[in-house]
């Protein structure tokens, strides 16, 4: 019983739930990214480059024999993926120098002191008066 208290305490954790949230967002920014470099980016870069379209860029390794397919290197695939990194790097690269960059600004605006108490107040009015005398 003792293990399954400690794994109750630990999933309920906000650290976990945040944890959570942050990859079920991050599957679908993947996504996004991925449809961006597919559908956006890289038609216009294989017109560029003559008309290429990257997913189908492959070596054949192996021809076809029968029904048996054919062996491929897809490079195509792998350029793809590699956009999809980049772009999705950069833009959480983005992300986290805005907030550390905010973060920087709330640590170099020091709080205001907050005012003294009243007590203190007392206490300092008392402590000009035995200096006058």
């Amino acid at each position: 019983m003792k293990i399954l208290q400690e794994f109750r305490e630990f999933a309920v954790k906000g650290n976990v739930v945040d944890m959570a949230v942050g990859i079920i967002i991050g599957v679908a920014f993947g996504k996004i990214v991925s449809s961006f470099v597919g559908d956006i980016i890289m038609p216009p870069l294989g017109i560029l480059i003559g008309g290429i379209n990257f997913s189908d860029l492959a070596i054949t390794l192996k021809d076809a024999v029968g029904e048996v397919p054919a062996v491929t290197l897809n490079y195509g695939s792998f350029m793809q993926a590699l956009f999809d990194f980049t772009i999705v790097a950069f833009a959480i690269f983005m992300v986290v120098k805005a907030m550390n960059t905010i973060k920087k600004k709330e640590e170099a605006a020091p709080a205001a002191p907050p005012e003294p108490t009243r007590e203190e107040q007392l206490l300092a009015e008392i402590r000009d008066l035995l200096k006058q005398r």
